[in-house]
């Protein structure tokens, strides 16, 4: 007898129904998966059977076909465990389904029947959604990430004899309810604070200025300046995230396996610092079957690359293309994705080997040439796409032992909203949404200096040799400064300013 259960699968970060197919006849006994299975998914078969057995359904010996349709997509996972169990028993009429054509599931099933969760379920439950279904039923760990889709009924299930009896209409319960908006507000909180870095008020507004234009940012300090307790205090000034990019975050973490368990929803921006030993396929994402990586699980946050030479050049030269396209693109024999990868760009590193160059309170013991081989590891292309380089210094004892002091995040977080509204009114109409994204032909009609400003600017191309680039950076570094400062006109004080904030392109020239 032929039976159909209808579950669901990911690609990328998108879901897609699949129908789940069982076939069962008499016949020598066998059991065969088709509809381009991965491993995990033909090593169901020993845990459905198992499963029944163990919950109190037989398996009798046949010959047993379960089709996974589209046929021609990769399936990969342990996922479809309940279903093909569900459909085996409609096929062997241990079950009769009242309610099969709107109803979705999925999940693991345990070798005693238990029901465990699965990567993926918040866009695997929204692609339901989409395609019409009205229920699904999930494990009870994943039964809070996918009651966020609205309009659609979640029922957890903590066994196959449950799911069995809900299918059937023996059993009874309340779906699954989650408030979103009360979810997402809960979790909006930050265990950090900027109030917590003593001194270093330079490298405090640098990082506002960063926030409220979306530009990349590199620190070059001694070691214990602080750079990286800096970098993980930045997503605390980062704009608000949004409901919207709260789901598109959450997605690409449940792909990956990397949602928190006590969490539902991500809403707090994404902070990302592999280590220096990260393979390109780690950063970027990659394997047989595609799975995000690190710069993908900093979509809407930060991705903090900490010393940043002893990254493998080939690994960092990988980095070009998800920072111009903001998306990454994989491409394999059978499948090509495409995950998002926008994402602000915060590196650290120090000014030589011995991490001494400059100190006035340590001597360095690096030559020329080993400082010149050790800077030469972060190629100019990438050098080209970092629009902020910040000098960290080492903090003074008096600002070390003294109290707190500057603005905490949220006083910083307001300016930068506020910021980040000029600028999407400004480029309301285009695909640009920060000052960081503006394209040659913008920064010539948004970024126009006065009279004394532009003076000051040909002084530093003059003086220190700005490349063309440095200048078009300099210019949005200006923009952005006006912008906090809540101003259309870009004065010498904006470029000032913003000629500060590129110490490496000063350096070249000395």
């Amino acid at each position: 007898m032929l039976a159909k259960v209808f579950s669901a699968a990911v690609s990328g970060v998108n879901g897609y129904p699949v129908e789940v197919e069982a076939d069962v006849s008499p016949g020598m006994p066998h059991f065969v998966t088709v509809g381009l299975p991965d491993a995990a998914v033909k090593e169901s078969k020993d845990r459905v059977q198992a499963a029944m057995r163990n919950s109190g359904f037989d398996f009798a010996p046949g010959k047993y076909t379960v089709n996974l349709a589209p046929a021609d997509t990769r399936k990969e996972g342990p996922a479809f465990d309940l279903p093909i169990a569900l459909a085996i028993l409609i096929a062997t009429r241990q079950v009769i389904a009242i309610q099969r054509d709107k109803t979705a599931v999925i999940g693991e099933l345990s070798l005693d029947g238990t029901v465990r969760g699965v990567r993926g379920i918040l866009p695997i439950a929204a692609a339901l959604r989409t395609a019409g279904f009205e229920t699904l039923l999930v494990s009870p760990e994943n039964a809070k990430e996918a009651a966020l889709v609205d309009g659609l009924a979640v029922y957890p299930v903590k066994n196959l004899g449950e799911a069995a009896e809900l299918i059937e209409g023996r059993l009874t319960m309340e779906p699954f309810r989650v408030d979103l908006k009360a979810e997402f507000a809960q979790a909006a909180s930050y265990p950090l604070d900027l109030e917590d870095v003593k001194g270093q008020e330079h490298a405090k507004r640098a990082l506002e200025v960063a926030a409220a234009g979306g530009h990349n940012l590199l620190m070059i300090g001694p070691p214990g300046a602080g750079k990286t307790m800096l970098a993980r205090r930045l997503p605390t000034i980062l704009p608000d995230l949004s409901l919207v990019e709260s789901l598109e975050t959450t997605k690409v973490h449940s792909v990956a396996g990397a949602l928190p368990s006590d969490k539902a929803l991500i809403a707090t921006r994404p902070f990302r610092a592999p280590h220096h030993t990260i393979s390109y396929a780690g950063l970027i994402g990659g394997g047989s079957y595609p799975r995000p990586g690190e710069v993908s699980l900093a979509h809407n946050g930060i991705l903090f690359l900490d010393e940043l030479p002893e990254f493998e050049r080939s690994v960092l030269e990988v980095l070009r293309q998800p920072l111009e396209d903001r998306s990454v693109n994989i491409a394999r024999a059978q499948i090509s994705l495409t995950f998002p990868a926008s994402f602000t760009l915060v590196a650290s590193m120090n000014p030589c080997p011995c991490g001494y160059h400059g100190d006035p309170n340590h001597s360095c013991s690096c030559t020329p040439a080993q400082i010149s081989r050790y800077r030469a590891k972060i190629s100019g292309p990438l050098l080209d796409r970092i629009d902020i380089h910040l000098e960290v210094p080492a903090v003074p004892y008096r600002d070390l032992s003294g109290d707190r002091s500057g603005d905490t995040s949220e006083v910083i977080r307001q300016r930068v909203n506020a910021a980040r509204r000029r600028q999407q009114e400004r480029y309301k109409g285009t695909e640009v949404h920060a000052n960081a994204a503006l394209t040659s032909p913008m920064i010539r009609r948004f970024c126009q200096p006065d009279d004394s400003a532009r003076q000051l600017l040909q002084q530093a191309v003059d003086r220190l040799g700005f490349s063309a680039r440095a200048y078009d950076r300099v210019l949005k570094l200006a923009r952005t400064i006006a912008d906090l400062e809540e101003t259309e006109q870009i004065s010498a004080a904006h470029i000032s300013e913003a000629i500060a904030y590129r110490s490496l392109d000063r350096k070249t020239r000395r």
